[in-house]
């Protein structure tokens, strides 16, 4: 049977684009360290959009779905 995911919410900062994938999962507490953060993405943990994404820095926008684990995280741009 499939887990619910918990939602989550991420607001991007006025100035910001782009939120780095690694600052984002310990952003929304999903992991206890930036070398978690790391470690998830690298083994291939993490979902954008629905598609596996290995890079660590990558540049999340708004818009934009990351998955890990039981979460799901939506990110928003500030309005």
């Amino acid at each position: 049977m499939a887990q619910k995911l918990k939602r989550i919410s991420f607001t991007l900062r006025e100035d910001e684009n782009f939120i780095p994938l690694i600052a984002l999962l310990k952003a929304c507490d999903v992991v206890y360290s930036g070398s978690e953060a790391q470690e998830v993405v690298s083994a291939g943990m993490v979902l954008r959009n629905g598609e596996v994404e290995t890079r660590k820095r990558a540049k999340i926008t708004a818009g934009e779905t990351i998955v890990f684990e039981n979460y799901e995280i939506f990110v928003e741009g500030c309005d």
